[in-house]
Formats: structure tokens, C-alpha cells, sequence
């Protein structure tokens, strides 16, 4: 099970020499069509970056690559967990070939939440808190804690 986050189509632009998508795009599509998705959730995106000087930055991540990707191909982003505690998150999402349905790719975050203003890692709103567990609360039957491999950072 899982949360769909968006789709994507793969452009011409990301296809390098061995005719498949080069690595650096499937993070650039966990990036924008998947954690920017989830911070605008949580109102911890762009929005909250202009106007109140926190967003998330991201510090550790784990990927993986499953089955190529070519020109045309389409993919959903797909959230497969979420947790958070008061100054981190830690989420993984799932990259599927819309039309054949195999696993084309997969990446585990751990991100902290920062005061832009200081540079240093802060702690979450009470607001944000209460989004993020109403957030875990409705979709938890969706999620697989299965093969995480950050959930020990997290201070519960």
C-alpha cells in the first residue's frame, strides 16, 4: 500500500548515453514531484520558507535503483511511510511505471526542520506537529515500516 503523491513524465533532457534515465533525475523526481509535494502538506515548503524563514533540509538519504527508465515513460511517486519527530522527518517513497507497474526506483529521507534565518535545526509548531500526526493518523494503514534504515535517528 501507499500514498500517491504525483506523476511524472520521463523528458528527452533526462536520458543520457545508455538511452535511459540518467541517475541524478530520479532524484530530482523524489525531489520535486514527491518531497516538495509532502512539505506543502505539512506547510513546511516554499510558501513557509518566503514567509517565515523555516522549511526542511534534507541530511541523509538512501536509494535505491530497481528498473530502468526511457523517454516517455511515465512514473507515480508514491509515499510508502512517514514519521517525524520534533525536529526531524524521515520518509520513504516509491517511484512505479505508471503503465507497467514495476518498481523503477525507491528512497528512504531523513531531513530536518531549519530556522533559515540561523541555520540551525528548530523544532516543529505545535501546528505542523498536529498536521503531520493528523497526516499519519488517516493514511497509517498504508504505510510499510519494513527495511527502514533511519528509524533509529528519529528521538521519540
Amino acid at each position: 500500500m501507499s500514498v500517491k503523491l504525483s506523476s511524472q513524465k520521463i523528458i528527452k533532457d533526462w536520458i543520457d548515453y545508455n538511452n535511459h534515465m540518467n541517475v541524478s533525475y530520479y532524484l530530482l523526481i523524489f525531489d520535486k514531484y514527491g518531497a516538495d509535494i509532502l512539505n506543502d502538506v505539512f506547510k513546511m515548503g516554499e510558501h513557509s520558507a518566503k514567509t517565515t524563514g523555516k522549511s526542511t533540509m534534507i541530511v541523509e538519504s538512501y536509494i535505491t535503483y530497481n528498473q530502468e527508465l526511457k523517454v516517455d515513460d511515465e512514473v507515480e511517486v508514491n509515499l510508502l511511510y512517514f514519521d517525524h519527530d520534533k525536529k526531524r522527518l524521515q520518509y520513504k517513497m516509491e517511484m512505479i511505471h505508471k503503465e507497467k507497474k514495476y518498481l523503477s526506483s525507491t528512497i528512504e529521507v531523513l531531513a530536518l526542520y531549519v530556522d533559515l534565518n540561523s541555520r540551525k535545526v528548530s523544532e516543529f509548531e505545535s501546528e505542523k506537529i498536529q498536521i503531520m500526526d493528523d497526516y499519519i493518523k488517516s493514511n497509517q494503514q498504508k504505510f510499510d515500516d519494513t527495511n527502514l534504515k533511519f528509524s533509529s535517528k528519529l528521538k521519540k
